[in-house]
């Protein structure tokens, strides 16, 4: 390791367990020296980080709610009072009724449309707003992203239109902080095999086909979107902001599948 990220503080937001892409950029951000806190919503999913973050050294716990005001004000206050400052957060918050995802997106109802866009979208501007009060010597805001942003994917429907939602974000947020030297990109996995995706159906379709049609014929690993943030996060990434950064083997290139498996 190089110690790309030593001298760093950064809040990790969104581990759900070991095979979190939450949990690989953490862990490839931890290992290049960065010192991290992690949020998490409730005791159940507390009970899970807790281990996952000693693991790196950190017993930096934050519940928070993104949906609610006061919880984001607690979060951040603590942030505040503790550290003072923060060199990145890393945004892996995302959530939709899987339901409505398995059937036609005509049919997605107003409440699931509003929350959807709410947790996927919303909070991420909501994060970059509070967490920008902490960056006076600049930082980083990552969040994470995926092609039926921008592409008709088998059950995501909705989903797809907040990730549409969040890259423009990332650009509008890019450009608002950019005077104060606050970068803002979004990485782009191709499907994974994490614990939100497997809440959608076709998953494993969904990845077996991107699988071995990618250029690479293969999907991302943890590690490789672990050393894509490190680069965005550290100094090597100095000159980068308001990007979609695809870490998916190549296969959003693809115009068709490879001629072997049409």
């Amino acid at each position: 390791m190089a110690d790309l990220m030593k001298g760093k503080r950064g809040l990790v937001m969104g581990v759900a367990n070991e095979r979190s892409i939450a949990w690989g950029i953490a862990r490839a951000m931890a290992a290049e020296g960065a010192e991290l806190a992690f949020t998490y919503q409730g005791e159940a999913f507390g009970k899970r980080v807790e281990p996952l973050a000693a693991s790196v050294g950190s017993s930096f716990l934050v519940d928070v709610d993104v949906t609610d005001d006061a919880s984001m004000d607690l979060a951040f206050g603590r942030l505040k009072d503790e550290w003072g400052s923060l060199d990145f957060v890393v945004h892996a918050i995302a959530f939709s009724d899987k339901h409505e995802l398995a059937g036609r997106f005509i049919n997605t109802s107003r409440d699931n449309f509003r929350n959807s866009l709410t947790i996927s979208c919303y909070s991420f501007i909501d994060v970059a707003r509070r967490a920008s009060e902490l960056m006076p010597q600049g930082g980083t805001l990552l969040t994470l992203t995926y092609q039926g942003s921008n592409k008709v994917t088998p059950y995501y429907n909705v989903m797809g239109v907040a990730k549409a939602a969040l890259e423009s974000a990332v650009r509008y947020l890019a450009n608002d902080l950019g005077p104060q030297q606050i970068r803002v990109n979004a990485v782009s996995p191709g499907p994974m095999k994490t614990l939100a995706g497997a809440a959608i159906a076709g998953a494993r379709n969904t990845y077996r086909h991107s699988d071995t049609n990618a250029p690479l014929r293969s999907n991302a690993t943890l590690e490789a979107v672990g050393g894509t943030a490190v680069w965005l996060a550290s100094d090597y990434g100095a000159c980068t902001t308001g990007e979609i950064v695809h870490v998916d083997g190549g296969y959003h290139i693809l115009g068709m599948p490879q001629p072997e498996n049409i």
